[in-house]
């Protein structure tokens, strides 16, 4: 058995970015770059001060890093996107104590790809284990009620659950680029119906003399990033109390120095008009994976949502040759332009023995519902049948 050394950071700077990025790079997922958790904090979007304390384990054989697991100590579930709400009202019910937590995720990124990260030449199962033994041990040691794993690897989930992690499924959807020559060979699977209103949301773009369009990387001006975090402000404020505004300006303001290269922007304005966007989407590429984060708009231009957040986006990986697009959890009218609604999962262990126990007995039913509700939204998928 080798011999580890664990060492809790409370800031990913306390690892060099090359010896981290040695770990993250391989994976698909770019949320767990060196970059992108060191832009959490820096810009002060998950510190402390709005409840994401980082306490990242990481493992050492002398001075190799060969592991490590981004983590946080919570105090509330804001920003998770795993709504534990009616875990803590009976936690509450119990006399029992829910926070603080410790959660393992990329902050306020609701994508299934969170995992340890753990070097090639290690054997990641037993490495996995080990690190599940010291968190466990660090929780019970500082008092936190429970760990949690949130927006896994489907793939990963099955390295945890044998150390008595319950799986609670949740919904997501999916963009899967099944070899398409262009947009139109994609909207040919559709129906007759929803084929010709999805040409006739398109088309609405011209109409009104609105150019749509895709940048990325060095293309997109740094004043577009100011006025993206405008729209990411406007499109929260509508929800009121249960707007998802988690991200400072600061974030924005650095995202083009920091990351840059990963982002794509889909940019609507109107040339004829003004310079100024009507809308603008914020999107993460990585390995031919294109992540839907952030959107915003002028109110009342119909179908504008559409076009900015799905087709334009869809055509553009289908022209980059990209494999898969995650537009974001929620918005049921996702389905209807083909994105299929899939199951994604986080892993919840709770210490005390009483509350995982109800967990224990309730998360096959849940599970179960959950599931039956994903078959039936995707009945609305609008693919014809082909023999």
């Amino acid at each position: 058995m080798p011999t580890y050394t664990f060492r809790w950071i409370t800031s990913v700077a306390e690892v060099s970015k090359p010896t981290w990025d040695a770990l993250a790079l391989p994976l698909k997922t770019p949320f767990l770059e060196w970059e992108w958790l060191r832009l959490l904090e820096d810009s002060g979007s998950a510190l402390p001060s709005t409840g994401w304390l980082p306490m990242h384990l990481t493992v050492w054989q002398e001075d190799a890093l060969v592991a490590a697991a981004p983590l946080y100590a919570k105090r509330h579930s804001e920003g998770e996107f795993v709504f534990d709400h009616p875990w803590v009202d009976v936690a509450q019910r119990m006399g029992l104590r829910y926070y603080p937590k410790l959660v393992g995720m990329s902050p306020f990124t609701p994508t299934g790809t969170y995992r340890f990260l753990v070097t090639r030449d290690q054997d990641e199962i037993a490495l996995t284990k080990a690190m599940l033994g010291e968190i466990e041990s660090h929780c019970l040691e500082l008092g936190f009620s429970g760990c949690h794993f949130h927006y896994v690897d489907p793939a990963w989930r099955k390295l945890i659950m044998p150390a008595g992690y319950s799986c609670w499924t949740h919904q997501s959807f999916t963009w899967r680029n099944r070899g398409y020559t262009d947009l139109d060979d994609y909207l040919n699977r559709f129906s007759r119906n929803q084929r010709r209103n999805v040409h006739r949301e398109r088309q609405a773009m011209d109409r009104d003399g609105i150019r749509v369009r895709m940048l990325e990387g060095r293309e997109i001006p740094e004043k577009l990033y100011a006025r993206m975090y405008g729209y990411y402000l406007e499109t929260n404020e509508k929800f009121g109390p249960w707007g998802c505004r988690y991200l400072t300006e600061e974030f924005f303001r650095l995202l083009p120095a920091r990351f840059g290269e990963r982002v794509a922007m889909c940019v609507a304005d109107k040339p004829a008009d003004s310079p100024e966007p009507l809308g603008m989407g914020l999107f993460i590429v990585k390995d031919g994976n294109l992540y839907g984060r952030y959107w915003g708009g002028v109110e009342g231009q119909r179908y504008l949502h559409f076009n900015v957040c799905y087709y334009e986006p869809m055509a553009w990986a289908i022209a980059k040759g990209l494999s898969t697009f995650d537009p974001g959890i929620g918005g049921y009218h996702k389905v209807r332009r083909g994105f299929v609604c899939v199951p994604n999962y986080s892993l919840h262990k709770f210490f005390d023995p009483r509350l995982r126990r109800i967990m224990e007995m309730h998360m096959d039913e849940i599970n179960f519902m959950e599931r039956q509700q994903i078959l039936e939204i995707n009945k609305e998928l609008p693919f014809v049948r082909r023999r």
